[in-house]
Order: structure tokens, then sequence, then C-alpha cells
């Protein structure tokens, strides 16, 4: 999560939560297409596998700040 995401407004949160999104989706596209031939960088592959991990979390963790489940505490 970044910093500021806590004092953000709505609208300021759900764009970052696309952004987030599209980079997961095309690290998810890169990893993909590293896997289909046997990578000469090990090192890339895992620094991508770990970035794209990390970035779930963000979202998730957006997710959980746009729309709380008030049942989850209950």
């Amino acid at each position: 999560m970044e910093p500021n995401d806590t004092t953000d407004t709505p609208e300021v949160l759900q764009a970052r939560l696309v952004e987030l999104r599209i980079e997961h989706r095309d690290l998810d596209e890169a990893i993909g297409r590293m896997a289909l031939s046997p990578p000469e960088d090990q090192l890339l592959l895992r620094r991508l596998k770990k970035r794209k991990l990390l970035i779930k979390d963000r979202i998730s963790a957006l997710e959980r700040m746009l729309d709380p489940d008030p049942d989850e505490y209950a």
C-alpha cells in the first residue's frame, strides 16, 4: 500500500486500483511469455513474480479500503 492511500479520496483510490490491475495483468503476461521458453535470467523471473505478488497485496488492500466488509469483524 502506498503511504498516502489512507488519506486519498475514493476516486483516487479507484484510479490507483485500476493502474495496479493493469500492471498486474501486464506482469502476468510477461511471466507467461518467459515461461514458454527457458528463461536465461532466473533472477529477473523471480523479481517479476515477487513484484506481481506485491501488487496483488496492494490491490487487496485498496479493495478492502474501498469496500470494507462490515461482517468481517463480527
